[in-house]
């Protein structure tokens, strides 16, 4: 009953404050007693504040511990409690010590926690910041429920036919998936309402960004060719956030990459709320990689940064698959059929092969893997489908994930009696065009690996480097420059085996370097091997291989980048 006295929560406005106030408790002992126990009480509260630092920030909530000899909080400029008004938050009874609210700023460097400063986000402000005027909102609307350009009403084409308003510092759209993010997703795209406008926010299972692209861009930018000032602001300010994964961003970023194709500019730029399992495309541009616990103190500051967030550019990878006979199983959303296109005669495609073959393209931001990682996504990918019960969330996603790693296979060739059976040096080929070079150059695939990564970003499996930071002296002597996301080069590493991922997954060692190229041709055939498996951007699918011809699959940079909001 006499341990620490817990003073009561109170109704913040932005930051969730407890107070344990062990010195009170102190304060009621003997001073012998408090002598003795002084040492441990000082350690305690250090301890304690560490702690907070390190875990609680990241749950927005802060815990403070009271002592002499740490200052006790400013004055802070705000609505003050109704139990108490002291000129010091220490000289308030326990029971009765509320901390004071704040409407924007609160102030930690009287805790000693300069570096812990939140900067809070006013509503009102931030849909200032957002929102764009209501004619404009709806005609947008319009257009993309009726898919017809022409539903803008006529007043708004006539010359001052419109409201004269202002436009806001950053419109912005938000595409939100659903799916993505377990039970977050609903509730989300309910709070995004809130701080913007309903028209503003896009749910992908009833508008697709192509929808959006086709019928909302164009009727602002119809609306702006007819003089409308606030509308032609809109259009050239357009800002884009994505809510999903690594799959969904790349999905907005193709159809927008359709505006460089008709040479309608400006391309608006995109930032992400991360809702998928791995989400690399949202921790290389700074916006973390996960939902975040205090979601919704965590949304209206996401939006607030990418009002503001400078933008950065990411390179784009088109994939050609040409292929002699066979289909492709289960394509993924990203791969779609391309029109057959011929060989070329320098390839060594077999014997009697035609010389059209059927295609598929498609384009990737992150990565393109070939091997046993895609063949572990691909029986995770059909379970998901089919049970989708099983998949609620980025954590129960990863717990399936690991199983069907272990069931596969991919951590138990090192223990098989002849791994290079299972290699991928018995079924692929690698070519490689460096920069400023026109002819293609074999690369020899290492013995005994098992996956091999063509990757576009620094970051790869749920935030991890597997490139590594490579010292000067060994770019060097290797011909590599330092990996970027906007550098024109993809980078080609292989893993050997499950174990062998593991610790370069956790930055023990480095994945076994391949080639660093301007563009790559993979050339597979089957042995043993009746089908391959690779994936896309996590999208994986079953490559059907013949003994008799072979398969190619081409990577070349799209000549455009996309642009990305950068949240760091």
């Amino acid at each position: 009953e006499n341990t620490f006295a817990f003073t009561h929560i109170i109704k913040p406005t932005h930051v969730f404050c407890a107070v344990f106030e062990i010195r009170h408790f102190l304060e009621k002992q003997k001073p012998k007693k408090t002598r003795k126990y002084k040492l441990s009480t000082k350690i305690l509260y250090w301890l304690i504040l560490i702690f907070n630092i390190h875990f609680f920030s990241k749950l927005k909530i802060l815990i403070y511990i009271w002592d002499s000899n740490i200052p006790p909080f400013p004055p802070i400029t705000g609505r003050k409690s109704k139990n108490t008004s002291p000129a010091r938050a220490m000289d308030a009874p326990t029971e009765k010590f509320v901390a004071l609210e704040a409407d924007d700023t609160t102030s930690m460097r009287g805790c000693g926690l300069a570096n812990l400063t939140w900067v809070g986000v006013d509503k009102e402000e931030l849909r200032q910041r957002l929102m764009m005027p209501e004619y404009i909102r709806l005609a947008m609307r319009d257009c993309i429920k009726r898919k017809d350009t022409t539903a803008i009403p006529d007043h708004l084409l006539l010359p001052g036919g419109a409201v004269a308003d202002m436009a806001p510092h950053a419109p912005m759209v938000v595409f939100i998936n659903p799916k993505s993010g377990g039970r977050h997703g609903p509730v989300l795209k309910e709070r995004l309402q809130q701080l913007m406008s309903e028209e503003q926010v896009f749910d992908l299972t009833e508008v697709k960004p192509n929808e959006f692209v086709r019928y909302g861009l164009a009727c602002l930018e119809k609306v702006a060719g007819e003089g409308d000032e606030c509308a032609k602001e809109c259009r050239a300010r357009l800002r884009i956030m994505v809510a999903g994964g690594d799959g969904t961003v790349g999905w907005v970023l193709g159809c927008l990459g359709e505006l460089n194709k008709d040479g309608t500019l400006p391309i608006p730029p995109v930032g992400v709320i991360p809702l998928g399992t791995g989400n690399d495309l949202s921790r290389s541009f700074g916006w973390g990689g996960s939902f975040p616990f205090a979601w919704r103190i965590a949304v209206k500051r996401t939006l607030h940064r990418a009002s503001m967030g400078p933008v950065a550019r990411l390179d784009s990878w088109k994939i050609l698959v040409s292929m002699p006979s066979g289909e492709v199983v289960d394509p993924p959303y990203s791969l779609k059929p391309a029109e057959e296109n011929e060989l070329d005669q320098g390839l060594d495609v077999g014997v009697d092969a035609p010389l059209v073959a059927k295609s598929y393209e498609g384009v990737f931001y992150n990565y393109l893997s070939i091997g046993m990682d895609a063949q572990v996504a691909y029986g995770f990918h059909h379970l998901r489908n089919t049970k989708p019960y099983l998949a609620q969330g980025p954590i129960s996603n990863k717990l399936i994930y690991s199983g069907f790693s272990c069931t596969q296979g991919w951590f138990c060739t090192p223990f098989a009696s002849d791994p290079g059976l299972r290699g991928l040096r018995n079924i692929l080929k690698i070519h490689i065009k460096k920069v400023y070079c026109s002819e293609w150059e074999e690369i020899a695939v290492p013995k005994n690996v098992r996956s091999v990564v063509a990757l576009n970003l620094e970051s790869y499996g749920s935030g991890s480097h597997p490139w590594g930071n490579l010292k000067p002296d060994y770019l060097e002597k290797r011909g590599f420059v330092e990996a970027h996301c906007d550098d024109g080069l993809i980078e080609i590493f292989a893993f050997k085996h499950g174990w062998h991922a593991s610790f370069v997954m956790t930055e023990l060692i480095s994945a076994k370097h391949i080639a660093q190229a301007a563009a790559v041709r993979f050339e597979l055939r089957g042995g043993d091997w009746k089908d391959a498996f690779l994936q896309m951007d996590g999208e994986p699918w079953k490559q059907p291989m013949s003994t008799d011809y072979s398969t190619f699959v081409e990577i070349k940079k799209v000549p455009f980048q996309s642009l990305m909001i950068n949240g760091v």
